[in-house]
């Protein structure tokens, strides 16, 4: 059983803290960290783009992932969202068993 970071971005705070509240609702992940300023530069139906835009870290298990994924789709504004993963292969055993006990919970 992994744990996973999952790194989404979106065009404003108010919109990733509406993302992060709808999937730790769920129980989807276990906690959600918004960074509420970014500057994005990409490429976008051939156009090179530049806009301010915020960032939502994810925590759940690896297990959740193809139902998070699709939650965040389903409920994400953009065509196509940035939704990036990595398991976590180290860190403090009492919070990656939170993350685990929290998104194994039915949510409320």
């Amino acid at each position: 059983m992994s744990t996973v970071v999952v790194y989404v971005t979106a065009a404003s705070r108010e919109d990733a803290l509406a993302i992060a509240r709808t999937v730790v609702g769920e129980r989807l992940a276990a906690c959600a960290n918004v960074s509420p300023a970014i500057d994005s530069i990409y490429w976008w139906q051939g156009e090179l783009t530049e806009d301010a835009e915020a960032s939502l870290i994810l925590k759940t298990m690896e297990e959740r992932l193809p139902a998070l994924i699709a939650r965040l789709k389903a409920v994400h504004p953009y065509a196509c969202p940035a939704i990036v993963c990595w398991r976590i292969d180290d860190g403090n055993p009492d919070y990656l068993d939170w993350i685990a006990g929290e998104t194994a919970r039915p949510a409320s």
